[in-house]
């Protein structure tokens, strides 16, 4: 009788032979590269000169920006584009509307956007998704339905041609509420009930607890509060009734055109001083409003 016995199980590798063999991963091509910085350059270029057209028109004279062909460099470079501006145009007055409608708007949307933010993250209370829902429904909503209704009620208040009329209809922003909610839904739970432990009520905690957590979120609402309240055109055209009240693109739109046409030159040097602020600021903050669309963005 024959005994079947199995194979042998051939003994496993020791030692470096054990390790499997790894394909070593293959790099980019290098005409894939070369490709990649080719087309980041050209879409650079490309975005960069309608500014640089409008820095170097701006020290031109009305005549060379109409000669052709056209030309880049200044050939009689000038500021008298930047004179009127700063000596005839009232500038100072145009730029302190706009810087105090601005500040005012980041600070209400800061403040009101983060308190609904909070209750709406954190806090339980009845029709909570039904307001929340509303928020999403005004995003979808564009600003120019709005504007006629809001100009009723501004007109119906007495507020016409004053900074009121300006700021309150943009104090907070359903953008600003969603922002905020996104990040403030990131802040652990265990924290606020440690707080609520302690003794401190829902504005304590969101006063100490929870807003210095949100400061990438907080530059980021600042960064772009302030970039809507800043380029806002249509509301303070219909609002503003008087150049008292005139903010930089309002005023940068009526006295750039005038019997003759349009005054390129001082539409440049007026579009270079209504420009410079927002880039200034972008400057300042860019490290947070780059860190707080990433962080909300993973909520």
């Amino acid at each position: 009788m024959t005994t079947l016995t199995a194979p042998p199980v051939p003994a496993e590798p020791v030692g470096p032979a054990a390790a499997p063999r790894r394909r070593r991963p293959q790099g980019r091509p290098q005409w894939s590269r070369a490709a990649t910085y080719v087309a980041l350059s050209v879409g650079l270029i490309m975005t960069l000169m309608p500014f640089l057209w409008m820095l170097l028109g701006s020290f031109k004279t009305q005549g060379e920006l109409l000669q052709r062909p056209i030309t880049w460099w200044p050939e009689q470079a000038t500021l008298d584009n930047y004179s009127r501006w700063l000596t005839q145009l009232d500038y100072g007055q145009f730029f302190f509307n706009s810087v105090v409608v601005a500040l005012v708007v980041v600070v209400g949307n800061i403040v009101f956007c983060s308190m609904v933010a909070y209750a709406l993250a954190k806090l339980e209370f009845p029709g909570k998704k039904v307001l929340f829902a509303l928020v999403l429904l005004m995003l979808m909503v564009p600003g120019v339905v709005t504007l006629v209704p809001m100009f009723v009620l501004v007109a119906n208040m007495g507020l016409v041609n004053t900074y009121p009329a300006l700021i309150l209809p943009f104090l907070a922003g359903p953008l600003g509420v969603f922002l905020m909610r996104q990040f403030i839904m990131g802040v652990p739970d265990a924290l606020l009930e440690a707080a609520r432990i302690d003794g401190a009520g829902e504005f304590r905690i969101f006063l100490r607890v929870v807003m210095p957590q949100c400061g990438p979120a907080v530059a980021t609402l600042a960064i772009l509060t302030f970039l809507g309240s800043w380029n806002n055109f249509l509301w303070p055209l219909v609002v503003a009734q008087t150049e008292k009240m005139y903010t930089l693109p309002v005023a940068l739109s009526l006295y750039s055109v005038g019997s003759n046409g349009t005054y390129y030159g001082l539409l440049m040097a007026g579009s270079v001083l209504v420009v410079t602020p927002i880039l200034v600021l972008f400057l300042f903050l860019q490290r947070y409003f780059v860190q707080g669309i990433t962080m909300t963005g993973l909520k």
